[in-house]
């Protein structure tokens, strides 16, 4: 099949780099982890390029490399620190790093982390990702309804873990 329009991969690096790893950090907890799996989802999409059909698509595409790379990683950390007892302080971020973050910001990340992982991935991809539900549903191989009940229970969550931090 004869592509009319070419992926503009250059342009979609430049564009959609950063505001995935910084919707990827906050799925995997650390800024390295989170470059790696945004560097493999482009990677992915570079190496099947011709096998997409609309090039409009790929932003969409990369999301769900995205998301599903954070998910391994996270499934691989796990089964490391089941499987090999690992200190808690090797997967800790550098001890400066909260340094950069008001206290409220630092609040509001803690809160975060600490909700089930599908209302972290949904929360993350609607507020710092600025996803609609049904990019969200596509992202997440989800349906709209679980994006919205996800949505709605990880900000009860958030709002009971913060309280009056606003």
């Amino acid at each position: 099949m004869t592509h009319t329009t070419e992926l503009d991969f250059t342009g979609l690096y430049t564009a959609h780099r950063l505001p995935l790893v910084r919707m990827v950090v906050l799925l995997v907890d650390d800024i390295g982890t989170a470059e790696d799996v945004v560097q493999e989802a482009f990677a992915a999409l570079h190496q099947n390029r011709y096998r997409l059909r609309d090039p409009d698509a790929a932003l969409g595409y990369l999301r769900t490399a995205a998301v599903n790379n954070a998910r391994s990683v996270l499934r691989k950390r796990q089964t490391a620190r089941r499987h090999l007892r690992l200190a808690r302080q090797e997967f800790a971020e550098p001890a400066d790093s909260e340094l950069l973050l008001t206290a409220a910001h630092q609040q509001v990340l803690a809160a975060v982390r600490q909700l089930p992982p599908r209302q972290r991935e949904v929360l993350a991809l609607r507020y710092w990702a600025n996803l609609s539900e049904t990019e969200i549903a596509e992202a997440l191989s989800i349906s709209r309804g679980a994006v919205k009940s996800n949505a709605s229970r990880g900000m009860d969550k958030l709002e009971s873990i913060l309280g009056d931090v606003r």
